[in-house]
C-alpha cells in the first residue's frame, strides 16, 4: 500500500537533510538582503544597517530565522509585494550544480509547495493585539501572551532599522503612558508618568512629554 503523502511526513520521507539545510540557508540569505534593500530604499541609517548585518553574520541559521522575522513582524512592509517563489527560485538556483537540476527542482509542486509553506512558516510569525475585559494586550504568533491584557492602549515599535534589540511596547494605564518590554512578565523600562511617547525612526526612539516637558529615550 502507498504512503499517503501529508505535510507533515514529506520533510522526513521526500526531502534529503542535505538539501533541506543548504536551501534554508539560501532562502535565509536571500531575506537578508531583502532587509537591506528595505532599509535602503527607506533611506534608513546606513551606520545602523551595518551593525544589523554584522550581528546577522554572528548568527547559526536558525537564529537568523528568527531575527529576521522578528524584524519583518515590526517592519512588515519588508516583504510588501514580496513573491515568495522567486525567493525559492534563487535558493534552488544557489543550490543547483546544474541548469537540468535547477528546473527538476523548480518543477517539482510537492517540493514548492512544502517550502513556500515552510518559508512563510518561518519568516511570517507576527504578533497581534488581542482585547479582553476591554483592556489590551499581545500575543506572539504562537498565542503566548507577550503583554497581559491590563492597558488601555498599546503600540508596537515601528522602526526603520533595528540592530536586533527587542524594543518596548508603548502602553497607556490610568491615563498616563509609559513603556513596558513584551517579555510576558510586564517589565516597566518607563514609568507610567508621560502624558504621551511619540515613537522616532532613529536613536534615541522614544520621545516622552510629561506636561510641556520633552525627554529623549535610548533604552
Amino acid at each position: 500500500m502507498e504512503k499517503k503523502i501529508t505535510q507533515e511526513n514529506f520533510e522526513d520521507t521526500y526531502v534529503d537533510s542535505i538539501e533541506l539545510e543548504r536551501i534554508d540557508k539560501f532562502v535565509c540569505d536571500e531575506m537578508a538582503r531583502q532587509i537591506h534593500r528595505y532599509i535602503k530604499a527607506m533611506k534608513g541609517s546606513k551606520a545602523i544597517m551595518l551593525k544589523f548585518e554584522e550581528q546577522l553574520a554572528t548568527l547559526t541559521v536558525p537564529e537568523k530565522e528568527k531575527a529576521i522575522a522578528r524584524y519583518i513582524d515590526l517592519n512588515r512592509k519588508v516583504i510588501s509585494g514580496l513573491d515568495f517563489k522567486v525567493v525559492l527560485a534563487r535558493a534552488m538556483a544557489n543550490y543547483s550544480d546544474t541548469f537540468a537540476y535547477l528546473v527538476e527542482l523548480v518543477n517539482n509542486k510537492r517540493k514548492m509547495v512544502f517550502y513556500l509553506n515552510r518559508i512563510r512558516e518561518k519568516y511570517e510569525q507576527y504578533h497581534e493585539v488581542y482585547e479582553e475585559n476591554g483592556k489590551f494586550g499581545i500575543k506572539n504568533h504562537q498565542g503566548n501572551v507577550l503583554v497581559p491584557a491590563h492597558y488601555d492602549f498599546l503600540r508596537t515599535p515601528y522602526v526603520y532599522v533595528d540592530d536586533l534589540r527587542s524594543l518596548p511596547v508603548i502602553a497607556q494605564r490610568d491615563g498616563k503612558m509609559g513603556l513596558v518590554m513584551p517579555d510576558g512578565k510586564e517589565t516597566v523600562v518607563l514609568d507610567f508618568i508621560y502624558d504621551d511617547i511619540e515613537l522616532r525612526d532613529e536613536p534615541p526612539y522614544f520621545e516622552a512629554y510629561a506636561g510641556e516637558e520633552k525627554t529623549l529615550f535610548d533604552l
